[in-house]
This record gives structure tokens, C-alpha cells and sequence, in this order.
């Protein structure tokens, strides 16, 4: 029995080797408002499509991971109150036949298992702060450790610690490349003041990178940092003003632990007036448009 179940659109991609992108759906089902959600998860799939390449939503719907979405799988990832599913929750979702909307990690597992080499998402979940004594770790990393696909994000969001994040796939031999770059981005800022070992300037370099790590037999997914345009990026003085807000708010509300990071994010949307949802936007595009042309530059060097 099939584990998961293929669109016939992106099952006909992968069997006549054209390019193919994943796209989670938790940015789609909790990342974004309603809805401004369905109008994205469509948007996406468009900018793929215009590019001669296959978008491929990933989600599990009634107990079943599918692998590629039609029209009203889109609707219902956009309307539905899903569960985030990350690769642990898959086999009790497909035991309950209930539906989930995938993380980074589930996507991943799902899209390699698929054999889609390419994923793009808004931003990788990481190492959170204070983490030395709550081991909250996105299971993003680890995920990756074990998994060859190519992640194209604009880094992790700042209110994580991403010098602790950078460590931990430093350890996990993930391989982390700047586009165009050796700075990495914060998300919502184009800039972290953390510097990387490697850039690339070229999507067909990525795709040989790919190949190349394919052939050494590590097994390992490898990180491209794409980071938002400095015109398109938020004002740095808001960013960090409300930033620090948030983390008071949190620390007068006594959230702590594995609470922190959704009330940050949930306190930063609202005080930001909706500024930080119109970057996570933005950003997501550019990363979708970028990973379409390494999908393209896969296809090439096959």
C-alpha cells in the first residue's frame, strides 16, 4: 500500500523528469489570515506554473498525505481548522484518517519520499531561545539531518536564536549556502549580522551542489538562505522595537517554554498592524521563485 498519494499532475512531472517544486501548507492553514491564506496558497502555485514548473502543496487530508493538491484540496488547507502536523503526528493522522497541515519537516519527508528535491517555505524552524534549558528545537533540523531535499527560505525568524540554530546544522553536517551571499537573513530582515561559510551565485552551482552530495552518499537536505529584497525587507528600527516589546509582553503574561514562540508571533502580527504578515508574504514569494529556477537547474544537470 502506497503511504502517500501522488496528483496526477505531479505524478506526470516526476515521471517525465520536469521540474518540480513542494509547497507546505502550514504557512497556508496557520501562517496566514483568512482570506488572504487561499488567495496566497493559489499565488504560490502560479508563480510555479508561469515558470513551466509543477508546484506540489503537500498536506494530509482524511488520514491520507497528498502529495500535490487540486482546487478543493486548496480550499480546504485555506478554510479548514487543520491539525500542524509535523513527521511524527503522520501515522496517527493516517490512523485517525483526521487531516493535518504540514510543517518544514513533514514536507520535506513527504516531498523526498515523493522523490521531489526541491522545497520552498517561508522560514525553517529552528533553535529557540533558551532552549539550554527547555530542549525546544524544531524538529526541522533533525529532519533534514536524514532527509536530501533542498530547502529555499529566508532564514529562521528572529525571535529564535539563530547563532544556536546555525550551530546545530553546523553539527547535523546540513549545509547551509547563502544566495548570493554569506550574510544570513533573519526572516523578516535580509540581514542577522551571522555570517556563513558558502555562497552561491548561480542556480545551476545549486543544482551541482545537489548532485555532488548526492554522489558522496551523505543523505543530508542542504539549505539555501535567500534573503527578502533590502527594499522589500521591514523597517529594521520597527522590527526590533516591537521585537522587544513582544518578549516583554511574553515575560508579563508568564508564557515560557514551548508557548513563547506562537505568542510572539501572535503578539507581533497584531503590533506590527499587520506589517510582519505583508513581509512573511513577500518573502514567501521570493523564495518560490527561486526555488523554481533550482528546480529547473536540477533538471538540467540530471
Amino acid at each position: 500500500m502506497k503511504s502517500f498519494q501522488l496528483s496526477k499532475e505531479v505524478e506526470a512531472a516526476l515521471k517525465s523528469g520536469k521540474p518540480v517544486v513542494a509547497l507546505e501548507s502550514t504557512i497556508i492553514s496557520h501562517g496566514l489570515p483568512r482570506p488572504q491564506n487561499l488567495a496566497a496558497a493559489i499565488e504560490f502555485e502560479e508563480i510555479l506554473r508561469a515558470k513551466g514548473v509543477t508546484p506540489a502543496t503537500i498536506a494530509i487530508l482524511d488520514g491520507v498525505p497528498q502529495i500535490g493538491l487540486d482546487d478543493e484540496g486548496v480550499k480546504r488547507i485555506a478554510n479548514e481548522d487543520l491539525a500542524k502536523a509535523s513527521v511524527r503526528d503522520i501515522p496517527i493522522l493516517a490512523a485517525r484518517k483526521e487531516s493535518g497541515a504540514t510543517t518544514v519537516a513533514a514536507t520535506a519527508h513527504l516531498a523526498s519520499l515523493a522523490g521531489i528535491r526541491v522545497f520552498a517555505t517561508g522560514g525553517l524552524g529552528g533553535v529557540h531561545r533558551g532552549a539550554n534549558t527547555t530542549f525546544d528545537e524544531s524538529a526541522d533540523l533533525s529532519t533534514l539531518a536524514v532527509t536530501p531535499i533542498t530547502v529555499v527560505c529566508a532564514g529562521v525568524k528572529s525571535v529564535l536564536d539563530i547563532s544556536a540554530t546555525l550551530e546545530r546544522l553546523e553539527s547535523l553536517s546540513v549545509p547551509v549556502i547563502g544566495w548570493q551571499t554569506k550574510e544570513f537573513p533573519a526572516f523578516w530582515l535580509n540581514k542577522s549580522g551571522l555570517q556563513i561559510d558558502w555562497s552561491l551565485e548561480t542556480t545551476d552551482q545549486i543544482a551541482e551542489a545537489m548532485r555532488s552530495q548526492d554522489a558522496l552518499g551523505h543523505g543530508q537536505g542542504i539549505v539555501i538562505a535567500n534573503p527578502i529584497p533590502e527594499e522589500l525587507q521591514w523597517d529594521p528600527e520597527e522590527h526590533n522595537r516591537i521585537i522587544q516589546i513582544a518578549f516583554k509582553a511574553a515575560d508579563a503574561a508568564g508564557v515560557h517554554g514551548k508557548a513563547v514562540t506562537p505568542f510572539l508571533l501572535g503578539f507581533i502580527v497584531e503590533e506590527s498592524k499587520g506589517r510582519s504578515l505583508a513581509v512573511n508574504l513577500d518573502l514567501a514569494r521570493n523564495n518560490v521563485r527561486l526555488a523554481g529556477e533550482i528546480a529547473k537547474s536540477w533538471v538540467r544537470v540530471q
